[in-house]
């Protein structure tokens, strides 16, 4: 799957597993802001709660870095800051307060909880679906095709909304059974809970207004 992926991730690879929970992060990287080891993914905090792998740029991330106070990084990524301010701050604070383009998978070893979430305004893609009972994702669909029993059957859905939009609008992707997570928006699910995943909207253009045009959130 990662492989598929190279393109948009030609500097390194990265695979984390935790067999005893079911739970396997791939990454791709383009390493932008830090070039070191220190930025490579997937990443596990020091705590050793969360693990993250991040698709994208968080543009305000040295502001919420000097409010991090307690926090001693590593090295100098985005990536870094954004996985202490969920830790710090949680997940809903830490994605109002991030400006940005990205998508991401985030691993919660206490609760036992898989997050996914998307950007604002949907600019980084994310996909998700179920295979064989296992929930998946990537951040293109060449990736999920090769999964073993991956369903390539087109959703006749999106097929029309293709035809009369131009366009496949989410949370339709055009494989059946395949969804995209909707912009501005989180995802989280427990594999140990007989539930259905919950998907949350954490942002919304109205809130613009709100806010005014000199706070943080609205730069």
């Amino acid at each position: 799957m990662t492989r598929q992926l190279r393109h948009r991730g030609p500097d390194a690879s990265g695979v984390w597993i935790d067999a005893a929970a079911g739970v396997a992060f791939g990454h791709r990287r383009l390493a932008v802001l830090d070039l070191s080891k220190a930025g490579a993914q997937p990443m596990e905090s020091r705590s050793g709660r969360y693990v993250l792998t991040f698709n994208g740029e968080i543009y305000n991330y040295n502001r919420l870095r000097s409010e991090l106070h307690d926090v001693r990084f590593a090295g100098a990524s985005d990536t870094e800051v954004l996985l202490y301010a969920i830790e710090e701050w949680g997940i809903q604070t830490a994605l109002r307060r991030s400006v940005g383009m990205f998508a991401f998978g985030l691993w919660d070893r206490q609760q036992n909880e898989l997050v996914l979430a998307r950007d604002r305004i949907g600019e980084k893609p994310l996909y998700w679906g179920w295979v064989r009972g296992h929930l998946v994702f990537a951040s293109e669909l060449r990736a999920l095709r090769f999964l073993p029993g991956m369903n390539h059957q087109i959703s006749n859905r999106a097929l029309q909304s293709f035809f009369r939009l131009g366009y496949v609008p989410a949370p339709l992707s055009i494989l059946e059974g395949v969804m995209k997570l909707p912009p501005a928006s989180y995802l989280s699910w427990s594999p140990q809970a007989d539930a259905e995943p919950v998907i949350r909207q954490y942002w919304e253009f109205p809130s613009i207004e709100a806010e005014g045009s000199s706070t943080e959130d609205s730069a």
